[in-house]
């Protein structure tokens, strides 16, 4: 399979998008551990909570992994769509396209969920990969079918207005309105009623239904972003402070509106998406600058090869047990190596990870959905 790589107007490409990719997914493929394992020797608890999800309201770098893989999906659609549609491409073609993404998307979500275990009574329906899918059919269908890049602001602002005001104003029966609570929000309850098998929270489910509409909004946000970088009116420099305007604000707004209006990542608060999309914004200025402008690039070749094979790579931590390989290749040596042995079992798993990803690279195989 080829890449569908992104490349500007002069046929250079983006590297910075597939870096900052797969820095995204670096961190569920053996970095998020490798960080544990330094927080806890060095005594950095902080690192070693930023690791971890919050339990409910709040924010730790773990939580960011999710939304800006659909930001980054969404800086992607101004290339894969709008160049299309200048060259008149027909919409039901792009339409179709997205679909069938959308749709091998919640497959490969059910199979990740276990479907094929036999127990479908007790299956999860959501899941990430099929949020993924749903976003981002959401979003380019906004792209697709408005006329203009002030009409898609328009869809966006909505959104995020429009999902604060279901989770703050529209009354859960037997609890009222704007409790955000996992057993009192919006959320939790259009679940319980509408998505069958089992809930990932028991009572609400991070990747359910109106987490889908939230989860557009900040695919949408991302082709924002993906606009001004293929904008050529601007200068590289002016697009850096323009995306890191834009970033800083946003995560300004999302943090003053903490205190009323909460960040929780599992059930996608607008206040969330404004700071995750916020620091999303500011990630994506700084990966263009230091790669795509100032040409430091050897550096990112690492994180680039995890990001052109993205979904690959997720599904294979799901369906093939690393951990036992390691300890296959390792055999006894990190068990007498005492704390040092748990470095090199880290280590002996980021490298194993990456090897198959570099293989892949070197073979041009891509898994593109």
């Amino acid at each position: 399979m080829k890449s569908d790589a992104i490349r500007t107007p002069k046929q250079e490409r983006l590297l910075s998008l597939d870096a900052l990719r797969g820095f995204d997914m670096f961190w569920i493929t053996g970095g998020g551990m490798f960080a544990v394992f330094l927080g806890k020797l060095t005594g950095f608890e902080w690192l070693t909570r930023q690791m971890e999800h919050v339990e409910w309201a709040g924010l730790h770098m773990y939580d960011l992994i999710f939304p800006l893989f659909m930001f980054i999906a969404g800086v992607a659609i101004p290339y894969a769509i709008v160049s299309k549609l200048e060259k008149k491409v027909p919409k039901r073609t792009l339409t179709a396209k997205v679909t069938k993404r959308m749709v091998i998307l919640v497959v490969l979500g059910l199979l990740y969920n276990g479907a094929l275990a036999g127990d479908l009574t007790n299956i999860r329906f959501a899941s990430v990969l099929a949020q993924i899918g749903l976003a981002y059919f959401f979003a380019s269908l906004i792209v697709i079918y408005t006329k203009s890049f002030k009409s898609r602001l328009y869809w966006l602002v909505g959104l995020l207005v429009g999902y604060a005001g279901l989770q703050l104003f529209v009354p859960v029966p037997g609890v009222g309105a704007g409790v955000l609570t996992p057993e009192g929000c919006i959320n939790g309850y259009v679940d319980r009623m509408l998505l069958p098998g089992r809930l990932h929270g028991g009572v609400f489910d991070p990747e359910g239904l109106l987490c889908i509409i939230s989860a557009a909004g900040i695919t949408l946000m991302g082709s924002v972003a993906g606009h001004f970088l293929r904008d050529q009116s601007r200068t590289p420099w002016q697009k850096i402070y323009l995306l890191s305007g834009i970033g800083t604000a946003l995560l300004i707004v999302g943090v003053a509106l903490h205190p009323v209006y909460p960040i929780i990542k599992s059930c996608w608060t607008t206040s969330f998406n404004l700071a995750a999309g916020g620091i999303s914004f500011l990630l994506m200025a700084l990966f263009y600058m230091i790669i795509d402008v100032l040409k430091w690039q050897k550096w990112s070749f690492y994180f680039r090869v995890i990001g052109m094979n993205s979904i690959f790579v997720y599904l294979f931590g799901r369906f093939v047990d690393v951990g036992r390989l390691v300890n296959f290749v390792l055999g006894w040596a990190p068990q007498v190596m005492g704390t040092f042995g748990q470095f090199v079992w880290n280590v002996g798993y980021l490298a194993l990870i990456w090897g198959v990803l570099y293989y892949m690279y070197r073979k041009q195989v891509f898994l593109r959905v």
